[in-house]
């Protein structure tokens, strides 16, 4: 199974205005690998890096979502 670790510029893409094509068709690769993390084809790895990123994020609703990919990571990096 292969890991996959996202940078916090992935999460944060689905809340990008989406009405550019580049940015949607980043945005719809991000949901297809979260859907492949949520099925179990791949991991997700997270970093201490990323809890910093995210804890900065000035929208507390997209923090929040974010947070909760930590749960769900199976390797977690310092």
């Amino acid at each position: 199974m292969k890991s996959v670790y996202l940078d916090m510029c992935c999460f944060n893409r689905p809340y990008d205005d989406q009405s550019q094509a580049r940015i949607r068709l980043e945005t719809e690769a991000k949901l297809l690998i979260q859907e492949s993390m949520h099925s179990g084809r791949c991991k997700l790895v997270w970093s201490a890096i990323l809890d910093f990123e995210c804890s900065k994020n000035p929208y507390p609703e997209h923090k929040q979502a974010i947070f909760q990919w930590r749960r769900l990571a199976h390797v977690h990096c310092t």
